[in-house]
């Protein structure tokens, strides 16, 4: 990824990836001629504007034909909404219920109460945070024992009230360190897919960014999983794969694209059920249409499975996952 800037979306400044450059250029050359336009005496009206269309269609064009690396890239991108902001823009009102009743609370991995409109669910989901220090508070969104411990909290809370259970997944893992280990990573992981599985409500996963690892899976063992676009979703990083299969993650553009991570991919699959069209240019260009548009989505997977008693929803998660990847 590279740190350049130039050129202005609905959210302002935007941070342009490495395959990008050809646009950056052209929208700094934008940038340019609408700062010089009102001192000049030249009307330059004309060629911003053909500037602009050209730019317009190279950027389509080039989400048109992303490989899986640089959708990975996309989806890691910096300024791509994350949990907050789906908050924000979805969500009536949010009331955040904290920590797992066992250690403490895990700020990687946020959840509470939540409606869209009338319909009321329990909301959880990976905060990467958007800063320095709010990534460091968030720890990247890579959760410890306790988050997923608290994630198996809410969701028997959901459970006992009927509440259905909707969760955002954005994470390159869970947390690695000795401390998380020492604490039962591995086993809260487990739980806590064990309990999306066994649940009488219905649950939905959505994929908004990055679904990594085991950290991802355990809060996407849904009936309904849906998936941004430009979002990635594998068992482990591309470039993790490329330092086991070559040594060297140099390769992680040829692991990306053997593992077959991208929503397209997983939807062939069956491993996902639903794919979340996004802005022109990824969910970081215009995010409150993206976070509009899964709203949406939300709300019509819900409504699918509103009329679903316990024993069908459990068995719909049964047949599901017993038939990924079948022909």
């Amino acid at each position: 990824m590279t740190a350049r800037t130039a050129g202005i979306n609905a959210g302002g400044m935007i941070t342009y990836l490495d395959f990008e450059k050809p646009l950056a250029a052209l929208e700094a050359r934008i940038l340019e001629l609408e700062e010089a336009a009102d001192d000049s005496a030249v009307d330059v009206k004309a060629e911003i504007a053909k500037l602009r269309a050209k730019a317009d269609k190279l950027l389509a064009d080039s989400y048109t034909r992303l490989t899986p690396w640089q959708k990975t890239l996309v989806a890691r991108h910096p300024e791509r909404p994350h949990f907050k902001h789906y908050v924000a823009h979805i969500f009536d009102d949010f009331t955040p219920l904290a920590g797992d009743r066992a250690f403490g609370d895990d700020q990687a991995i946020i959840g509470g109460l939540a409606t869209i409109g009338d319909v009321k669910m329990m909301l959880i989901g990976h905060e990467k945070g958007d800063d320095t220090a709010s990534r460091l508070r968030h720890n990247f969104g890579m959760g410890k024992p306790e988050g997923y411990r608290k994630a198996i909290r809410l969701m028997e809370l959901a459970d006992r009230f009927g509440l259905p259970v909707v969760t955002l997944v954005d994470t390159s893992g869970a947390f690695p360190g000795v401390q998380a280990e020492e604490r039962g990573q591995a086993e809260a992981i487990a739980r806590s897919t064990e309990k999306c599985l066994s649940l009488g409500v219905p649950i939905v996963a959505c994929i908004v960014g990055e679904g990594g690892s085991g950290g991802a899976v355990a809060l996407a063992a849904a009936e309904r999983v849906i998936m941004f676009e430009n979002a990635v979703y594998s068992v482990i990083s591309p470039e993790g794969c490329a330092s086991i299969l070559w040594r060297t993650n140099e390769k992680a553009a040829d692991a990306a694209q053997a593992m077959k991570m991208t929503a397209q991919d997983l939807k062939a699959l069956g491993v996902i059920d639903r794919i979340v069209k996004e802005p022109v240019g990824g969910a970081h260009r215009d995010p409150a249409l993206a976070c509009a548009t899964l709203g949406q989505a939300i709300l019509e997977e819900l409504d699918a499975l509103s009329t679903l008693m316990p024993k069908q929803l459990k068995q719909q998660r049964y047949e599901k996952f017993l038939n990924i990847g079948g022909m």
